[in-house]
């Protein structure tokens, strides 16, 4: 059961609910923002994130990873959206450096991966200490946050849409009910469930210059496969390339704005294209990918008529959702140990006991809603994100603030398949459902629709 906003602040630690603030704290405030960008890209030799087959540490550098950050404000609230080019957010320990860090800056400070496969492996502990590219990385990040709320500037935001379908399911449901891995679509037959939305934010200078420009997408970034042992942020990375030498070139617009990928809920989603060997033109793969999304962002995103918000409006909360192991937790060890060995296992290892699920959300002007999810949701829960949502505008945004694994559907947990029955989802089933429930009702708060008594009492 939901509980009305507590009055306690993230300050406090990481997972603390955030405070709700009255709209009233706002009225008459302007909009604030600001962008960075920092290279955390490692020096050779980190092992690479996620292909269990891949053995061997990376040995170069395709395309630098980068952490891109804004900054968002209006009257005494503030957050940072941290967008990094990983396969999964910072560990606990590592967050809560980071929002202690950063606290001075920023009421609040969201971090979110983009999920690429071609970036360092990052865990929740260390068994031989963090690594020292994980150290560096925090500190650039924590200069970066520091850096732009110096240079925060008076902003208008709009948001469009678009489709492109850029991938398909990887789950392939047959007549008989059972489910087959369908890892490339190379004829780009069609699949469901996908979602082929784009959903762009763009955020301009009062003079009409374009800051920033977030692009929410489902796709796994799956361009290369285990045979890449170079570092690269895959097609979001092509992706964020294209849509800003799209501004660049217009006459209209003196500086080229900062473009993020907001990786939304790709956990049954791969790009038609997946795991394309290096010596068969991954390369060209990745770049046409993200060329092909970033030409249908731009052309959104060019099309976006921002306007000033003379009562800005900036509310946020962060709740717990608490769930158990979804297997039995002695024979899901025993297996885990006997498939990866017992330290081939700590990787993927989850805790044993309950899991606390961080289920950020924000409310920009009282009319675009953002649910961030601290793993891999499946495709369906973006979709009915915003169905369900109480304003029009509604984006999902997955692996933020923490790693839990999978979050499959009831129905696809029945069915089963990777991400759906094999150990890498964790997590009792119907935890995404619960996630969503989450977001509508704080939404629900945040707007007033909810209340602190009774109606017979408040009258």
């Amino acid at each position: 059961m939901l509980n009305k906003p507590s009055p306690r602040t993230l300050r406090s630690g990481w997972l603390l609910l955030t405070t709700l603030f009255a709209s009233s704290v706002c009225w008459s405030s302007t909009l604030r923002a600001a962008v960075a960008k920092v290279d955390i890209t490692p020096a050779p030799g980190a092992h690479l994130w996620g292909y269990s087959n891949r053995q061997s540490p990376a040995t170069g550098t395709l395309d630098s990873l980068f952490a891109r950050v804004l900054i968002l404000e209006a009257g005494k609230q503030s957050l940072a959206l941290v967008d990094v080019d990983l396969g999964r957010p910072f560990g606990p320990a590592s967050l809560q450096w980071l929002r202690n860090a950063t606290q001075k800056d920023v009421s609040l400070l969201i971090l979110a991966a983009t999920h690429t496969h071609s970036g360092p492996i990052v865990q929740d502990d260390y068994p031989f200490g963090k690594p020292a590219w994980e150290t560096a990385a925090l500190q650039k990040i924590a200069q970066a946050v520091s850096e732009a709320h110096q240079k925060l500037v008076d902003v208008q935001i709009g948001i469009g849409y678009g489709v492109t379908f850029i991938g398909h399911n990887r789950l392939r449901v047959n007549s008989d009910g059972s489910v087959s891995w369908f890892e490339r679509n190379l004829t780009e037959l069609p699949t469901a469930p996908v979602d082929g939305t784009v959903s762009v934010l763009r955020i301009d200078k009062t003079d009409g210059q374009s800051l920033a420009i977030l692009v929410n997408y489902a796709c796994h970034p799956v361009i290369f496969g285990s045979d890449n042992l170079q570092y690269s942020a895959d097609f979001p990375g092509a992706m964020a390339r294209t849509v800003e030498e799209a501004f660049a070139s217009k006459e209209a617009f003196a500086s080229k704005p900062l473009c993020f990928f907001l990786q939304g809920a790709p956990g049954d989603i791969n790009p038609y294209d997946a795991v394309s060997p290096v010596e068969q033109d991954a390369i060209e793969m990745r770049d046409h990918t993200g060329s092909k999304l970033g030409l249908e962002a731009a052309l959104i995103a060019e099309g976006i008529h921002t306007k000033p918000e003379r009562d800005a409006d900036l509310q946020f909360a962060e709740d717990l959702v608490n769930v158990r192991m979804r297997w039995d937790p002695e024979k899901w060890r025993e297996a885990m140990i006997a498939v990866f060995g017992a330290t081939g296992s700590e990787t993927f290892s989850p805790k044993l006991d309950d899991i606390q699920l961080p289920v950020t959300t924000i409310l920009i002007n009282r009319r675009i809603a953002i649910l961030c999810m601290p793993g891999e949701p499946f495709v369906e829960y973006q979709i009915t994100w915003r169905q369900r949502s109480p304003v029009h505008d509604a984006l999902l945004v997955g692996y933020a603030n923490a790693y839990n694994g999978y979050f499959p559907t009831i129905r696809s947990a029945t069915l089963g398949g990777y991400g759906a029955g094999n150990p890498a989802t964790w997590v009792e089933v119907g935890a995404g459902d619960r996630m969503i429930d989450t977001g509508v009702t704080r939404i629900n708060w945040m707007l007033g629709g909810l209340h602190e008594l009774p109606e017979d009492f408040a009258k």
